[in-house]
C-alpha cells in the first residue's frame, strides 16, 4: 500500500473544535505523515465541521466540495459535529469519502489508512477497473450501510470522556484545554447534544497534567473549554466541581492566566465567586450566555434562568472583581418574538452593558423544538434587530475603551504587525504597543494612553 503523505486540516466553529484538530493533526504527525496548509495541494484533507446554525452547515458543504478542487485524487474526510447529526446530507456529497462522527477523532489515521487499504484491495479485486468508493454508492447495498453506520457511533451512547493525550491546540502564547464534552440542557434551539452527546467530564489528574506540561513549554495562558463547562464533575461519583479544578489549576507553577470559557449563568453563585475571588490567576473576563433579554422568549428557548436572576448574577460579579467584562451571545428572531420581546430584549441590554455581545440571527435546526414552533421570523426582522444590537454592542465596545485611558493595565503580548505589538488585558481588552522590542509572551504593565472601537493604545 502506497501511503498518502501530505494531510491539510480546515476547522470550523469552536475551540472544542480547534482543540481536538490540533490532536488530530498530532497523530498523523506521529504516524510520519506531512502537514501542510488546506490552501495548498493534499493526499488528505480533513474538515472538521460545525453544525451550530445553518451558516455553519453550508460552509461546512462549501469547504469539503472545495478542497477537492485542489486535488480532484485526494480524500476528503468529514468529521466534526455536522457530519454527527446530518449523515444524509453529508452523504449527498459526490467529493467526500468518509464520514466520521466526533468519536472517531481520537482514531482518525486508523479509519483513513484503512479506508485506503479497502480501496486499493478494491482496485486489485476488480482488476484495476474499480473506482472510488463514493458514499452514495456504498449507500446502496445493506452491507456498506451498516460499514458506514459502525464508523459513525451513536455518539448518545458515550458515557466517558474521549482521551486525545495531552495535546493541545495553541495560539503561541496560550493554550487551548478541553475539560468536558456534551451538554444535557436541551435548549429548544440547539442541536449540539445531538451531535456531542451527554454530558462527560475529563479527569482533572489528566488536565492537570496537561497544564503541566503546557507551563513547561512556556505558554503563559490557559483557555478553559468545553462544550458545556458549567457542567463540569457532574458525571463524577465523587463530588468535584468546575471551582474544585481551578483551584488546583491556580497552582501550577508557570501558569500566569486563567480564562474560562462560555459559562451558563446559573455557575456564578456567591460561594463560586467567593472561592473564585481567592485565585489571584484566574481572569476576570466571563462570557455568559444569555441568549435573549426577555423571559418570554428565554422560557420558550428552554433557558433555566429569569432577567432577574442574571441582573444579580451580574451585579454579583461586578460588585467582586472591580475590572470584570462581560460579554454574551444573543439570538434574535427566535420564533414567537415580536416587537414587544425584543424591545425588552434591547432594553435590558442597555441596563446590563456588555463590553461585547455576539450577535446570531436564528436559523431552525432540523431535529430541535424550536424548528416546529410557530411565529418564525421574518428574515428582513432578522436583519434589522440583528443591526441593532451590533450598533448596541459597537457603542458599549468603544465607550469601556474610552473609560481605560489615564489607567495601567497588565498586558500578554502576542503577534507584531507593521509595527504593532497586540495582546490582550488580564480582562481581554485588545491592546496596541508600538515598540521596537520584541514583545512575544510578555507580561508588561502599561499605561493606555488612547482607545479605538476595537483596542487601546499603550
Amino acid at each position: 500500500m502506497k501511503k498518502m503523505k501530505a494531510v491539510a486540516f480546515i476547522t470550523l466553529g469552536c475551540k472544542v473544535n480547534q482543540y481536538e484538530t490540533n490532536a488530530m493533526t498530532q497523530q498523523f504527525i506521529q504516524k510520519g505523515y506531512d502537514v501542510v496548509d488546506h490552501t495548498k495541494k493534499a493526499d488528505i484533507y480533513i474538515v472538521n465541521t460545525c453544525t451550530v446554525t445553518n451558516m455553519s452547515d453550508r460552509k461546512s458543504r462549501q469547504m469539503l466540495r472545495r478542497v477537492k478542487e485542489l486535488n480532484k485524487e485526494a480524500i476528503v474526510v468529514a468529521c466534526g459535529c455536522y457530519a454527527q447529526v446530518a449523515k444524509e446530507e453529508i452523504e449527498k456529497i459526490e467529493e467526500i469519502n468518509l464520514v466520521l462522527g466526533n468519536n472517531e477523532k481520537k482514531d482518525i489515521v486508523a479509519y483513513v489508512e484503512k479506508y485506503i487499504e479497502n480501496q486499493n484491495l478494491k482496485k486489485l479485486e476488480e482488476n484495476k477497473k474499480y473506482k472510488k468508493i463514493e458514499i452514495t454508492k456504498v449507500q446502496q447495498t445493506a452491507e456498506k450501510q451498516k460499514e458506514i453506520e459502525t464508523q459513525i457511533e451513536d455518539v448518545m451512547n458515550q458515557k466517558e470522556f474521549v482521551e486525545f493525550g495531552d495535546i493541545t491546540f495553541t495560539e503561541k502564547t496560550r493554550a487551548v484545554i478541553k475539560i468536558q464534552d456534551g451538554c444535557d440542557r436541551f435548549c429548544s434551539y440547539c442541536i449540539i447534544p445531538y451531535a456531542r452527546g451527554r454530558v462527560r467530564s475529563r479527569k482533572p489528574e489528566h488536565i492537570l497534567s496537561e497544564i503541566g506540561k503546557i507551563a513547561k513549554e512556556g505558554i503563559k495562558e490557559v483557555v478553559i473549554t468545553g462544550i458545556h463547562i458549567a457542567s463540569y464533575g457532574r458525571d463524577f461519583k465523587e463530588q468535584y466541581q468546575l471551582i474544585d479544578l481551578l483551584e488546583e489549576m491556580n497552582e501550577v507553577e508557570g501558569i500566569e492566566r486563567i480564562r474560562l470559557g462560555s459559562i451558563e449563568p446559573l455557575l456564578i453563585t456567591e460561594e463560586f465567586v467567593n472561592r473564585l475571588a481567592k485565585l489571584s490567576k484566574v481572569c476576570h473576563q466571563f462570557h455568559l450566555s444569555l441568549q435573549s433579554g426577555c423571559d418570554e422568549t428565554l422560557k420558550r428557548m428552554n433557558r433555566r434562568y429569569t432577567t432577574e436572576q442574571f441582573k444579580k448574577i451580574a451585579k454579583l460579579l461586578r460588585d467582586t472583581f472591580e475590572d470584570t467584562i462581560l460579554t454574551t451571545d444573543i439570538i434574535v428572531g427566535f420564533p414567537g418574538e415580536n416587537e414587544e420581546e425584543f424591545e425588552k430584549t434591547y432594553t435590558f441590554l442597555k441596563e446590563i452593558q456588555f463590553y461585547k455581545m455576539h450577535i446570531f440571527k436564528y436559523s431552525p435546526r432540523k431535529g430541535t423544538k424550536a424548528a416546529e414552533m410557530r411565529g418564525q421570523v421574518d428574515g428582513n426582522i432578522k436583519e434589522e434587530r440583528s443591526r441593532k444590537l451590533i450598533e448596541l454592542s459597537n457603542q458599549n465596545e468603544k465607550e469601556y475603551n474610552k473609560k481605560c485611558i489615564g489607567k495601567e493595565v497588565e498586558v500578554l503580548f502576542e503577534e507584531e504587525k507593521n509595527g504593532i505589538w497586540q495582546g490582550h488585558t488580564k480582562n481581554y481588552i485588545l491592546a496596541h504597543l508600538r515598540t521596537g522590542e520584541h514583545l512575544e509572551n510578555k507580561i508588561l504593565k502599561c499605561k493606555c494612553v488612547g482607545a479605538e472601537k476595537e483596542y487601546i493604545e499603550l
